[in-house]
């Protein structure tokens, strides 16, 4: 279970999200019982997830030399629907991270999204196993809150296969093998990254943990059948997720593999940003030029010429 010290404060430089913040009319609270009350009100997360509300960012804000902190409230998306569908927005209010549960709540709102969780229900009432599971849909939100993005990987469709998809891209948790577009991952690294050590298994927490923002296309799929939830309003919803981290962050690198990743390359601005473009590292594809991309060393290199650390890619050998 991560410590609640670790939890990445939510950077001042992030703008609010579509519900405007109500001011404290409370008098300021000095640094040492913010700490404690921040400390003693903080939920327990579970294992392998962030807390759910920003009570764990004021607590290491707290714990710095700023006196005076207002925690931000947890948006309620439940009252942003008619009351009859209010159960469809349930997931989103209980399993999203604070930091973009608050930016993406009107989308949450709109007629494509309601009509997709209804499609989503329906599956549920047809008795159709759905990966990942339900808790771990919106998992790439919380091990990566957006003050914490400086990496984004676009997917496309969840693994399909029984204990792989989880939440995050390209990832499996343990012990499942790492798939093939995984492994070719893993030998770019081994000629891209000096000393890195391809790791026994395919879990990219470590990688999230740092910035490293992995979410798919479409966010779920039905058990053993690719692409069966193409189409129904994930993508829309991930176009929403690039223009936000567009907009609210500075010196993401965005690496886009494939053309459907390429594609989503029109919302990001290049200017403030770099993009790195490639193949897919799908068996199929991988040899047409991913093992030349380079992509993670020129990722850390502009990360580190914007004044940011490198991401160590080499995390995973000491996952255990």
């Amino acid at each position: 279970m991560t410590p609640i010290s670790k939890r990445p404060a939510e950077s001042a430089s992030v703008k609010d999200g579509p519900a405007k913040r109500t001011a404290s009319t409370a008098a300021p609270v000095k640094q040492q019982s913010l700490l404690s009350w921040a400390k003693a009100k903080a939920p327990t997360p579970k294992d392998g997830e962030a807390p759910k509300d920003d009570i764990a960012a004021v607590a290491v804000v707290a714990s710095s030399s700023i006196t005076t902190v207002v925690p931000k409230a947890r948006p309620d998306i439940l009252k942003l629907v008619k009351e009859e569908l209010r159960e469809l927005l349930q997931l989103e209010q209980d399993t999203m991270d604070a930091t973009w549960l608050r930016v993406l709540q009107t989308e949450f709102a709109k007629p494509y999204f309601l009509e997709l969780k209804k499609f989503l229900k329906q599956e549920d009432a047809n008795k159709q196993q759905v990966f990942p599971p339900k808790e771990d849909i919106y998992s790439w939100s919380r091990f990566t809150p957006l003050p914490t993005v400086r990496v984004v990987i676009l997917g496309q469709d969840p693994y399909h296969d029984d204990n792989q998809a989880h939440g995050l891209c390209f990832s499996v948790k343990k012990p499942v093998r790492p798939p093939p577009s995984l492994k070719n991952m893993f030998k770019l690294l081994e000629t891209d990254i000096p000393g890195f050590v391809t790791p026994d298994h395919g879990y990219l927490e470590s990688w999230a943990r740092q910035g490293v923002l992995m979410v798919n296309a479409s966010m779920t799929v039905r058990a053993h059948q690719a692409n069966s939830h193409k189409g129904k309003g994930w993508e829309k919803l991930l176009d929403t997720v690039v223009k936000t981290v567009n907009d609210q962050r500075r010196n993401v690198v965005f690496l886009l593999w494939g053309k459907d990743a390429q594609n989503r390359g029109t919302l990001i601005n290049k200017s403030k940003h770099l993009v790195l473009s490639s193949v897919h590292p799908s068996p199929l594809s991988a040899h047409r030029g991913f093992f030349d991309s380079a992509c993670f060393s020129k990722a850390n290199k502009y990360l580190v010429e914007n004044g940011q650390a490198p991401i160590n890619w080499n995390s995973l050998k000491d996952d255990k």
